[in-house]
């Protein structure tokens, strides 16, 4: 760099030594000669260009220096090699292609202490002192309100509705008008007549018409035992063929015993004749079995493994006669109250005729019950329609599942109710524009009875 410097002033200095004139010469060298040899301090104090780099101490350092593209092409040997000073590695440096790049920080709490190992402070002591569990059960009520001609009564609010539990007020916590996807459990009676299963056969397209496409239905049969024909399924093709595969199926001949030929009740017979003539002839008529009850129970244990988010219900086809079931009719309603099931049924066949279900309802020993499946609708909140024309069992569809659906859905919270204690619920609805009276009530309201507290849910 010192010498381009030089190189400069010499060519400056005879120009201007030239225009002095030859007289002037000795005193041009002269002033020359001061000039070059100031020039150079001056210089090096104007110039930003730094000097070349020292061996004896290390340059002073110069702030945002300039790049020229005269530097990256000086001359390496001319610069003495340099050691960079030691620096620390920097924790936001990034690493090579060939390593792996550090994760976050670690936190500040790192617990080095196996778990269980430190010994609990004075903090968690004193809050587990004080934390109290308490036990509560949400108990959730669908309620269906009708008016004196049976329509359903909308547009009510949280405020018409009075709970009370075994004659206390409740304090509603949960409140809503939404409609619920449904569980639907679908039992048919194969113990009917067959011309009133016939009937009941034509009308599964309206029965499918009468579901929503989120809605889950599972398909039963009972007569002296009790049969599942489908799994949980959609409203769609399973379920269509389930249906199908159920219309081929007939109930029971009701025609006149057998007392004679190869099935009748005496012993083996040769040319007419008995081959035992001591033999005692004894009539035993076939015996009947309706197991509504084993029915019931088979589809509410199933349905009790279904999501809570869903309303679960029972579908029942039948005459509502009830015989020789293994199961009682007290020990499957308790089942159905303490998962939250209700009933609904139609009735066909006997049961559908006014006067003979009158008749039918007088219980005689040995020969069942004919009026329990009212009973269960009653007892869960339910509804059961006696239908007798195929039309009208096909409107009996679409009203029982819409009535369903679309019933108020209150929820209250019973403080540490006793497991398997049963709680009576009653449900009044406040409305004023009504004439209040004890023998005509404005409103009808459809709810079960009541429910039976479950042991708490285990954490799975």
């Amino acid at each position: 760099m010192l010498s381009v410097i030089l190189a400069v002033v010499l060519v400056i200095g005879p120009s201007t030594y030239a225009r002095q004139g030859s007289g002037a010469s000795s005193q041009g060298a002269t002033g020359t000669a001061t000039d070059s040899a100031q020039k150079p301090a001056q210089d090096q104090q104007n110039q930003t260009i730094p000097d070349a780099p020292s061996a004896v101490q290390p340059p002073p350092a110069i702030p945002n220096p300039p790049v020229t593209p005269g530097s990256a092409g000086q001359n390496p040997q001319s610069q003495p090699p340099q050691t960079p000073p030691p620096t620390q590695p920097s924790s936001q440096e990034t690493a090579p292609p060939d390593e792996t790049p550090a994760g976050p920080a670690p936190p500040l709490n790192v617990k080095t202490v196996p778990e269980g190992g430190a010994t609990a402070s004075a903090n968690d002591t004193q809050e587990q002192f004080f934390k109290i569990n308490v036990n509560v059960n949400q108990v959730i009520v669908p309620v269906t309100v009708t008016d004196e001609s049976g329509r359903m009564v909308s547009g009510l609010l949280a405020k018409d509705f009075v709970v009370k539990e075994n004659g206390k007020k409740q304090t509603l916590n949960f409140f809503t008008s939404d409609p619920f996807a449904l569980s639907a459990a679908v039992i048919l009676d194969l113990g009917m007549k067959d011309v009133d299963v016939q009937k009941v056969n034509h009308t599964f397209s309206a029965l499918q018409g009468a579901l929503s496409p989120f809605d889950e239905v599972s398909i039963y049969t009972y007569s002296n035992a009790v049969s599942q024909l489908s799994g949980w399924t959609a409203a769609g093709q399973k379920l269509s063929e389930a249906l199908a595969n159920l219309a081929t199926m007939s109930g029971r001949n009701n025609g006149p015993q057998i007392v004679d030929g190869p099935l009748g009740p005496h012993g083996p017979m040769i040319n007419n004749m008995p081959v035992d003539p001591s033999t005692p002839t004894v009539y035993t008529p076939a015996q009947e079995s309706h197991v509504l009850n084993d029915a019931i129970l088979r589809a509410a244990l199933d349905l009790s493994k279904r999501s809570r988010e869903r309303r679960k219900i029972i579908f029942i086809i039948s005459d509502g006669r009830e015989s020789h079931s293994n199961a009682s009719y007290r020990d499957v309603l308790k089942v159905l109250l303490s998962n939250n099931i209700m009933v609904y049924g139609i009735g066909v066949g006997g049961s559908a005729i006014p006067v003979y279900n009158k008749v039918q309802r007088i219980h005689l020993p040995r020969f069942g019950y004919s009026d329990i499946l009212p009973k269960y609708a009653s007892a869960t909140g339910g509804e059961v329609s006696n239908e007798l024309t195929r039309t009208g069992i096909e409107d009996a569809y679409s009203r029982l599942m819409g009535a369903a659906r679309n019933q108020y859905t209150l929820g209250y919270v019973s403080h540490e109710p006793l497991v398997g204690q049963h709680n009576e619920i009653e449900i009044l609805v406040d409305r004023p524009s009504c004439r209040r009276s004890s023998l005509r009530p404005c409103v009808d309201v459809i709810a079960r009875e009541g429910y039976y507290a479950m042991p708490p849910l285990r954490n799975r």
